[in-house]
């Protein structure tokens, strides 16, 4: 309730959140937010809520990355406590998510309070900072810093926890002050000197094995002109990876897919290369840390990132700039026109190793029964367009169609973050489907990852989100299965039982489907796809052993740093 020129702590964070143009929320309801989504209700938010709160941030982690904008969630105390798991992932995943959590009145907290933890502290290792409101009319100013924070360089979730009482207390509208944006966080996109772009061009025109990796600080941009124009003034070769993949089609005849040694023959071929370009990619484990064997320590290293941090983590670099990559992408094209520039023998032989393995890939998809994973993603790729977005999470199962399945266009391919938490692709399928209502959606998942949040078929179910899950079901935690095998000759506590995960989803209210046989796979894949309604094909499959568990088997086994 409100009395003349009087707002509440709740229409504050309302009037906050509608300035950032957020419309959606993702949230489970409790206790200590019922204030603040009862106004939010009627301030026309829709509020997309799930079964447990760290689906809930999965979607919104999702959503940020898709759209560029806030993902926000909201929950209670031990709601937040759910949400830890999902924060985690975020942090990881670099999404521009705000956390909210409502707890016990203010003037309780350190009393042994209703549900009472140390919330900032719990997700302080998890975001990139966390704050609780103590003043009313600090509520706009705290959300904008929080945002600043959210999207400075690199970008990363950000927690806010507001008191119960502070979301009820009145304040004088005059005593409050609003922020639009544009006054609390850059917006504009820091360029590099003229200087060191020239340098980076001079370095590329006298290379003869130069590699381009994006990676997804490249993707804060919603489209890839900058980056395929980029490669078509240069006629250099370049590999996308996380966000980034399908800023440029992997059918591009500069693009050589998927930046993953593991899956990706044409990746592995980075140890020939003289000169690496790394544009918002960081230095981990993925690439090896930069250093040899995975990149020659002959090689020149180029890193364009938007956190100064990133620049030389592990390894020095010939040229370093901190700075938005699409902004500085555009210097580099604008400055490589000046030149003329022709296509390498090295782009001829990183075409003939990613021809090789999809020849070599294909060869697996057979007709037999149980069926190999590759029978089913070559399935899949027949009834597949370039507007459709797939999700990925699992093992082994997951892992073959990331080799196989090509991104074709920006924010249309999706797999987890480095932190490898399992059980987000539902949620990162449905944020999807949210974000672009018109476009078919997929995900593919395994047996072991559907615990998870296999619930969350309900929601999808509830807010009339129709996903077309992808199960591979081979009754064992996969490529942890493989990987035990592989390194200690055995399998402990990696087994699964043949679950009917179809009829749960039936259950729930959507369409699930068993898959036994090759011959009965088309025609299901079909029916799926016809329904609009969330369904879930549940497909037997081998326990096939997936180039990235061999990989991994392998890094187990050289007891050395090696790209995963």
């Amino acid at each position: 309730m409100t009395t003349s020129g009087k707002v509440t702590g709740s229409h504050l964070i309302s009037k906050a959140l509608q300035l950032e143009g957020v419309h959606n929320v993702f949230t489970l309801a409790g206790d200590h937010i019922l204030p603040v989504l009862d106004v939010m209700a009627d301030a026309g938010f829709r509020f997309n809520d799930t079964r447990h709160e760290q689906a809930a941030v999965h979607m919104a982690d999702a959503w940020g990355r898709l759209t560029g904008q806030p993902g926000v969630a909201m929950y209670t105390t031990p709601g937040f406590a759910n949400a830890i798991p999902g924060l985690a992932s975020a942090l990881h995943s670099e999404s521009p998510l705000l956390s909210i959590s409502g707890s016990a009145e203010l003037s309780e907290l350190g009393r042994g309070a209703m549900q009472e933890i140390d919330q900032v502290g719990m997700a302080r290792p998890t975001t990139k900072g966390a704050w609780m409101v103590t003043d009313v009319r600090r509520i706009p100013d705290t959300i904008a810093h929080a945002l600043r924070v959210a999207y400075s360089g690199r970008r990363g979730p950000v927690h806010i926890t507001i008191p119960v009482d502070i979301q009820q207390q009145e304040v004088s509208e005059d005593e409050v002050v609003y922020y639009e944006p544009t006054e609390y966080r850059d917006v504009g996109a820091p360029q590099a000197s003229p200087e060191k772009i020239r340098q980076i061009i001079e370095i590329l025109r006298g290379a003869e094995r130069p590699l381009l990796i994006a990676g997804s600080a490249a993707a804060y941009s919603s489209t890839g002109e900058a980056l395929q124009g980029l490669i078509e003034a240069t006629k250099l070769p370049l590999l996308t990876e996380g966000d980034a993949r399908g800023l440029v089609s992997d059918e591009h005849p500069y693009c050589m897919g998927f930046f993953d040694s593991g899956l990706n023959n044409s990746a592995r071929l980075i140890r020939k290369a003289d000169v690496v370009v790394l544009l918002g990619r960081k230095q981990d484990l993925i690439i090896g840390y930069a250093m040899p064997p995975t990149i020659a320590a002959d090689a020149k290293v180029i890193q364009i990132d938007p956190s100064a941090a990133e620049i030389g983590r592990n390894r020095g670099v010939a040229v370093g700039i901190a700075g938005d990559v699409d902004a500085v992408v555009n210097q580099l094209t604008e400055e490589a026109a000046k030149h003329s520039w022709s296509d390498l023998p090295w782009l001829k032989e990183l075409v003939a190793e990613r021809d090789a393995q999809i020849v070599e890939l294909e060869a697996l998809a057979v007709t037999e029964s149980p069926m190999h994973a590759m029978y089913v993603h070559k399935a899949i790729s027949q009834n597949l367009g370039p507007e459709d977005i797939l999700t990925f999470d699992g093992g082994d199962f997951c892992h073959w169609g990331r080799a196989y399945l090509p991104a074709r266009s920006p924010k249309s391919w999706w797999y987890l973050p480095p932190l490898g938490m399992l059980g987000s692709s539902l949620p990162t399928a449905m944020a999807a489907k949210l974000a672009y209502p018109d476009r078919r959606v997929l995900m593919f998942t395994g047996d072991g990852a559907f615990g998870f949040n296999g619930m969350e078929w309900d929601t999808a179910v509830r807010h009339h989100l129709a996903v077309v899950g992808v199960m591979g079901n081979d009754s064992a935690w996969g490529i942890d299965r493989q990987i035990q095998v592989g390194v200690f000759g055995k399998p402990v506590a990696t087994d699964l039982l043949p679950s009917r995960y179809d009829q749960v989803v039936r259950g729930l209210g959507g369409y699930g489907e068993l898959v036994e046989n090759p011959e009965e796979l088309p025609s299901a894949i079909e029916r799926a796809l016809k329904l609009d309604r969330p369904a879930l094909l549940n497909v037997t499959v081998q326990n096939a052993i997936s180039p990235r568990a061999q990989a991994a088997i392998n890094r187990w086994n050289a007891h050395t740093p090696q790209p995963l």
